[in-house]
């Protein structure tokens, strides 16, 4: 079996310098002997302009990258890139992340020994503190009932120590963007990422989309990888925010059942214009403003977008049936995902 470990890079020579060698290193050293498996490292290139290209051409000429002639963002980049590679397994990893040696191994052998699961992530721990789980991802994703995302390790802004506490494989809902193990003939089958997101949010639709056809997604923490993680987008960005608010909207029509599909996108954007009022009493012009044009470009893209044609929720592990953000507010924000496992 073939594993194409794909890194998307757009202007990232610092990180691709600091990190890469870790990747390449531990690819090379993954399978071997007689079992024929083999991985294999690919850059694709958003159309870079501070000499990533030029940089690897000389420290790397026998690596394989893909070039565009600009920033088709993280689905459009992905997207394009992996209809040119060719493995059984791909996996998505951000250009910040430090690999030790293995971490490839115990996600493979998951998935090569659990046909039912289509999608695993390591364990996300910071780079800066490798003891601290990392906003992104951390021991596993899932989504309240309004579609807010949290991790094992990380609820909001609660993140976590890694003591242990979450070392057994779980089956969760989304598994993060920054290190995706997914199989090719998944990937392909669902048509990728949904480019109309751009960035942000896109591996939970991705996720939500395997889980409507049957397949689980799972955190295998026996693999862990270091994540700087902000490297594009600070998570004060009114950018940013304009992501995910946009996103989180269209993640929810494209993938709730028709039966709550209306009443759970008006709660959600009640929720959504309360967050805008903080932002705009607080002094936040810019990210108030974020908000509304989320809520505005979300109608419009819509228009362009089919809804789930299931009329019931399909395979609901990872779903956390109450609002995440009420309870973190309640605990003085210290809520931790033990606090609330029983609630699944």
């Amino acid at each position: 079996m073939d594993v194409a470990v794909v890194i998307l890079n757009w202007n990232g020579l610092k990180m691709l310098r600091k990190y890469l060698p870790s990747v390449v290193r531990t690819t090379a050293a993954f399978g071997g002997g007689d079992s024929g498996d083999s991985a294999f490292v690919v850059v694709a290139d958003n159309g870079s302009t501070d000499g990533s290209i030029e940089w690897l051409e000389k420290e790397y000429p026998d690596l394989m990258t893909v070039e565009f002639d600009r920033n088709y963002g993280f689905t459009g980049g992905y997207n394009r890139a992996l209809k040119e590679v060719e493995a059984d397994y791909y996996v998505l990893l951000n250009s910040d992340v430090e690999v030790p040696d293995g971490w490839l191994e115990p996600m493979f052998e998951f998935l090569e020994d659990t046909p039912e699961a289509g999608i695993c992530q390591p364990k996300m721990l910071s780079a800066a503190d490798h003891g601290c789980f990392e906003y992104a991802g951390a021991a596993g994703g899932f989504i309240d009932r309004y579609g807010y995302p949290f991790c094992r390790g990380r609820i909001l802004s609660n993140i976590e120590r890694d003591n242990g506490q979450y070392n057994e494989p779980v089956e969760v809902f989304w598994a993060t963007g920054a290190c995706m193990m997914i199989r090719a003939s998944l990937y392909h089958h669902l048509g990728g990422l949904d480019e109309a997101f751009f960035a942000h949010m896109e591996e939970i639709d991705l996720c939500w989309r395997a889980k409507l056809l049957g397949y689980q997604v799972w955190c295998i923490p026996q693999s862990e990888v270091y994540h700087v993680g902000g490297g594009t987008l600070p998570n004060d960005s009114p950018r940013k925010l304009y992501l995910n608010y946009r996103n989180n909207l269209l993640m929810l029509y494209k993938n709730l059942p028709d039966s709550i599909r209306r009443s759970r996108i008006f709660l959600r954007k009640c929720l959504d214009l309360a967050s805008a009022a903080v932002y705009l009493v607080t002094g936040r012009w810019k990210c108030c403003a974020a908000v509304f044009r989320a809520h505005r470009d979300y109608a419009r893209l819509r228009r362009d977008m089919d809804p789930s044609p299931f009329e019931e929720e399909s395979n609901n592990i990872g779903l956390y049936d109450r609002s995440i953000v009420w309870d973190f507010f309640r605990s003085r924000k210290t809520l931790t995902y033990d606090k609330i496992e029983r609630y699944f």
